[in-house]
């Protein structure tokens, strides 16, 4: 009876252990695959905005932290422009969106010739998908389209409502590489599934859950659907983006004694940090997360309406949207870092398997290369990109970041980061040098006392600008003249 007894059990530690064995080897398949990729692009959220970036106390963000303790957190992550269109075009394709003469806002939308980083993907077998905010698509500033669209229509009258849903849909992410999509703003969602993984008639939904949720949700049911093969995924939040929105659950995590734009963007920002986390759950839940590469950047920096205003938050006029730039420089529209440096959060547990802060600049270009470098693109595709693998400086030795340029050109400022040193020239008549070796942050030097410096990093940013379709407008009493005022109030020659 014993003995019976003792071949029973054995019986059964053999099967577990063949389940479980299978188990690994079902994981170990997984995680030997092509890698999935997941980039999570906020908006208007500041440097400071999450806690691993150990600048605020107020901050609550420990899904998205997490991602930074276990992989790399870039301090010196930097986006393309201080505006959504431009940073989101570039992020689209991996390219310096000027050389396709998406320069600012009014320039949406995107041309339809312009090659997408998801109809790559396409290409190299990957399901993709789009969550959350396009912005690349006709909007109200799209009247330099509009001339080309209708030559002979009044441009004073445009109104992208007078414009056929059928011309609409060919600027949507459905139409540029993205097998499924669910995207929009508030409660309205252009979808080709629904948030239960069910294909449905690409459409207008409506949907009443909050805009934050609602983004969550749909990002989860597009793993849902594509967990048994390649996928890429852009989680694109509008938030903490105005209109300031929350729910009680996420407004109940922050006290009440603080300024309320404020708390409104910390429970937004919150409200992200839940989404994160379900996507990683979810991705742990598939076996997939090993194997998978994510990336959180936001699409710019805060705008802080010069003075961070605690207005009501229902006034539309006030800029502020509760979001911090400390100890940044500048705002939203400025090539200070204030406008263009930004959270930068890279994490891949197969790969990067000690976690690692790298100060040297890197910019959401490389994002994009690096991920459809991993996903298997050739040479001749990653020669047509402008950013740099990061793979080595994630797991061996980040210097060679430092010896690459990185340009900026936005409404009549242009500027060059090389290195510990950056040169910025506002409105064609007032040049900054900053020196980032002392603080790590801008730190401004004397243009005379530094001139070769100087010379030499202005004459490669006039290289890189004599390429672009567009030229730049050189307006010295262009809109930023006010902002750089009010930061740089002891400069004579940046007075309004």
């Amino acid at each position: 009876m014993k003995r019976t007894i003792i071949l029973l059990f054995l019986n059964v530690l053999v099967l577990a252990c063949q389940d479980q064995n299978s188990n690994n080897l079902q994981d170990t398949e997984r995680n030997e695959g092509a890698p999935n990729i997941v980039i999570f692009f906020t908006d208007d959220m500041g440097f400071a905005d999450l806690g691993v970036q150990n600048q605020l106390s107020d901050v609550k963000t420990p899904n998205i932290d997490l991602l930074a303790f276990n992989g790399v957190q870039f301090t010196s992550g930097y986006v393309t422009a201080p505006q959504c269109v431009p940073s989101r075009a570039a992020m689209a394709t991996g390219i310096y969106q000027q050389r396709f003469g998406v320069d600012d806002n009014n320039f949406n939308p995107m041309p339809l010739d312009v090659e997408t980083i998801a109809q790559r993907m396409q290409s190299l077998g990957y399901a993709t998908g789009f969550v959350g905010k396009w912005h690349l698509e006709i909007d109200k500033n799209s009247k330099d389209w509009f001339k080309q669209y209708d030559p002979l229509a009044d441009v004073a009258n445009f109104n992208p409502k007078d414009i056929p849903l059928s011309e609409k849909k060919k600027y949507f992410p459905n139409n540029r590489g993205y097998s499924d999509t669910y995207f929009g703003y508030l409660e309205q969602f252009w979808a080709t599934y629904d948030k239960k993984g069910n294909d449905r008639p690409e459409s207008y939904v409506s949907d009443s859950t909050y805009r934050l949720d609602a983004v969550n949700e749909a990002s989860i049911a597009f793993i849902e659907r594509h967990v048994n093969e390649p996928f890429y995924l852009n989680v694109a939040h509008f938030a903490p983006h105005v209109p300031l929105q929350s729910t009680a659950k996420y407004l109940a995590r922050f006290p009440q004694n603080m300024k309320e734009r404020r708390k409104y963007a910390l429970s937004m920002i919150s409200a992200i940090d839940d989404g994160v986390g379900m996507v990683v759950d979810k991705l742990r839940e598939h076996g997939i997360l090993q194997n998978t590469l994510i990336f959180f950047i936001s699409d710019n920096g805060a705008p802080l309406g010069l003075d961070m205003n605690d207005a009501p938050i229902e006034d539309r006029n006030e800029a502020w949207n509760g979001s911090m730039n400390t100890p940044l420089i500048g705002e939203k529209g400025m090539l200070t870092d204030g406008g263009i440096r930004v959270p930068f959060i890279m994490h891949w547990p197969k790969v990067i398997e000690q976690p690692k802060v790298i100060s040297e600049p890197v910019i959401s270009l490389d994002a994009v290369y690096t991920a459809l470098q991993i996903a298997g693109a050739d040479d001749s595709t990653l020669a047509q990109l402008d950013g740099l693998d990061l793979i080595p400086a994630a797991t061996q030795n980040s210097s060679y970041l430092n010896e690459r340029p990185l340009y900026w050109r936005f409404w009549s400022q242009r500027a060059i980061r090389k290195g510990h040193y950056k040169y910025l020239d506002v409105g064609g008549n007032r040049q900054f040098l900053f020196d980032y070796s002392v603080t790590g942050y801008e730190l401004e030097v004397p243009i005379e006392d530094n001139l070769d410096i100087a010379r030499e990093l202005e004459a490669q940013l006039d290289v890189w600008e004599s390429g672009m379709p567009r030229e730049m407008r050189i307006q010295p009493n262009s809109q930023e003249v006010r902002k750089y005022s009010h930061f740089f109030p002891f400069r004579v020659d940046v007075q309004d």
